[in-house]
Order: C-alpha cells, then structure tokens, then sequence
C-alpha cells in the first residue's frame, strides 16, 4: 500500500466533531429525507434481536431525526415506491455488512464480492439435504414472498441453532444473493427471488472484488468523517489486507489526529468547513454506528462501553441495555432502560457528574414520549447524591 503523506493535522477535538457531523448528530439534519435519508447517509443500519425501548434499527433514526414514528421507520426501510410512481422500487435489502444490517438498494451490485466469498467457501457445520435448496427456490417462485416457517419450519426443535433443512437452504439463498429479504414481519426474515425484488439495474454481480471494496471503504469514510484503517475496515467487516488495497483510490486523504497513534484517513467533504450547529441529545443504541466499535469510542470520547445482555447478571457493571447518553457531543452518562406498561424505568443511571444530570434528564423524557410512556421512574442511580437531583429535572421537564 503507498499513500501520500498526510497534509492535514487534526486535534482530537476537531476529529470528534468531524465525526459527530458525519454521523448526523452535529448540525441540521435534512429531515425531508427522513428515516431513508438516514439510511443512506450511514450506509448500513444494524439490526438486533434485542427490544427494550426499541429494536435497534428503530433507535438509529430516532437518535438522529428524533420522535419519528415508529411504524414509519419500518415503512420507510421496507415498502417500496408506491405502484404507479416513477421508479417503482424498494429502498432497502437486508445482508451482511458490520452484522446482520439494512442496507441502501442501490449498493447491491457492490456485496457482489462478499456474495461470491459465500459461494466459494464451506458454510457452517448445518447440513443441507439433498434436494432442499432447489425446492425453496422452486416455492418462492411460486408463491411468492415467504418467511422460513411458511416455507417449511425454521428450526427442528427449540434450540435457536437447531436450524430445518428449509432454513439452512433459504439462508445459504441469502448470502449467495438468489433470494433477498424483504422486510421483517415479527421479527421474521421475509424471503423472495432477488431476480423479483432487486431492481433490474442493479440485480447484477458484474464488479470485480476491487470495485466493491474501493466503494464500500469509500462510503465507510464519509459515514465516519474520519477513521484508522481497523475502523474503516470494522464498518463493513471487510479485512485489513483488503482496505489496504484499495484505500489509495478511495477518495479518502491521509491525516494525522492528535493522540491517535495510528496512520487516519477523512472524507474530504469533511475537511473542507468545520463542523457546527445543533448538538444532539439522546439515548443511543450499542449498535448505533457512532460507538459500535469500542476501541473507536473509547478513542473518541473517552468512554469505555460494553453491551452486557450477554453477561450473566451478578457480573453486569451498567445493566443489561445501558444505552449511552450522547449530550453536547459527548457521552455524559449511561441508562439502562426498560418499560413497565406506561412508565419508563431507569433500572440503572450513570451520570458523569451533575452538570450532566438536566442531559440525561431530557434524554429520558424525550424517549418516554417516543415509545408513549407517561411516566419515568427512576431505580437507581450509580451516584447516589445525583439521584435526588436527576429526579427533580424530570420533575421540572
């Protein structure tokens, strides 16, 4: 890999507002866009099974755009231009990326590399059986758009891993890219042709591996506004070796950002004003791209964050969800939330000091408003000083 030297030097201040912009949460957001425009701007939407306030992919467009409905949300990643209107297609596919994640439509072509990678390596340790494969691609040209349980049954017994033969066979359909999820209904992956879902123009796999990775290392630069070579590569998972080989024809420029250590590169649109207006103030999902790599966020802000679902309870530091709260452009606090009928529990709040109490006061406030909470109740309070204090500015608000 040869790059120029970097010709630009940032402070880390400078970086972390270059990056809060590039994420949509530093100046006006185009809220004409909406929830699509949010969509296209990040590149990649994680999804999660995990519901507390909200599923994940709910909270992305929340932190950004604020109290957008949330049967909105899902009309916007899922239905496609109404019958009639010029063109008439869908805005959204599901696959793999960061994670499982809703992506734009139009960078189909460019998963062509990660398509063929499926194809050419062994999957998994499920056993497809003979003849399987052919059959759900022979159902869903008949029938049209199904879930894996109206295809067959998607699991052989209760274990989640437990996966049917119709299950293994329409999954490997997905990640070779002969079938596409089209929506999720109940949390279900709802599965059809993507020779019927995906727009003729794009419904090819005809880029070479370079330009797929030269893209999608490209996009990963403008949604992060500036990275190290691990957090371009993390945004999409792609391989270290892989960025490398394409990051010099990228569009991304070198720099320097104070306290880093290691080799940056920005989006030059970035660079080009400095980043001002209006901060927001919110409740973030873990799998928000803004923190969802922790080194990054921990590089960034200073704040050391872990997604403890997984944890066993009596080892749980924060909670199970603990939601950062992103105040002012930093991260001032954490909440572990949940909802008992119309009342949002603070279960646990960290509060990194009382000039941050009225924050994350108001980022409570507006999340109960969101999923139509009329009360909060607040357990405990790491600080135990602050509680009072945080309990009187929900008062107040």
């Amino acid at each position: 890999m040869t790059t120029a030297p970097p010709t630009t030097a940032l402070s880390a201040d400078e970086a972390r507002r270059i990056v809060l912009r590039a994420q949509g949460f530093l100046g006006t957001a185009d809220r004409r866009a909406g929830v699509r425009g949010v969509l296209r701007h990040l590149g990649a939407v994680q999804l999660d099974t995990i519901s507390v306030l909200a599923r994940s992919h709910e909270l992305i467009p929340y932190a950004r755009l604020g109290a957008v409905g949330r049967k909105s949300v899902e009309a916007a990643y899922w239905t496609a231009t109404p019958p009639g209107a010029s063109p008439d297609r869908p805005h959204a596919f599901e696959y793999w990326s960061h994670a499982a994640c809703i992506l734009p439509i139009e960078e189909w072509p460019h998963f062509a590399f990660r398509r063929r990678a499926y194809r050419n390596r062994p999957h998994w340790n499920h056993q497809l059986p003979d003849g399987t494969y052919d059959q759900v691609i022979k159902q869903l040209r008949t029938e049209g758009p199904l879930t894996a349980t109206e295809l067959g049954g998607a699991k052989k017994t209760s274990e989640w891993w437990d996966w049917s033969g119709t299950k293994v066979a329409v999954e490997r359909a997905l990640m070779y890219g002969e079938v596409v999820c089209v929506e999720r209904r109940g949390w279900k992956r709802v599965y059809d042709l993507a020779e019927r879902a995906v727009p003729a123009d794009l419904l090819h796999d005809e880029l070479d591996d370079t330009e797929c990775l030269r893209r999608l290392v490209g996009l990963a630069g403008q949604a992060l506004g500036v990275g190290t070579r691990a957090d371009i590569a993390d945004y999409h998972r792609l391989k270290g070796e892989q960025v490398d080989a394409v990051i010099a024809d990228s569009g991304l420029v070198p720099v320097t950002v104070e306290g880093w250590g290691k080799p940056a590169w920005a989006d030059p649109a970035a660079l080009e004003t400095a980043p001002r207006g209006r901060h927001r103030t919110t409740l973030l999902s873990p799998f928000d791209s803004l923190i969802w790599e922790r080194a990054r966020t921990e590089r960034i802000f200073g704040f050391t964050h872990r997604l403890e679902a997984y944890v066993p309870k009596p080892k749980r530091v924060y909670g199970y969800f603990a939601m950062p709260v992103l105040a002012g452009g930093r991260l001032v606090g954490r909440v572990d939330p949940a909802r008992e009928g119309s009342t949002l529990v603070a279960r646990q709040v960290t509060v990194d000091g009382p000039k941050a109490v009225p924050a994350v006061a108001q980022a409570l406030v507006e999340a109960a408003s969101w999923v139509d909470c009329t009360d909060i109740r607040v357990e405990r309070v790491d600080a135990p000083d602050l509680r009072e204090p945080l309990v009187k500015a929900l008062a107040d608000l």
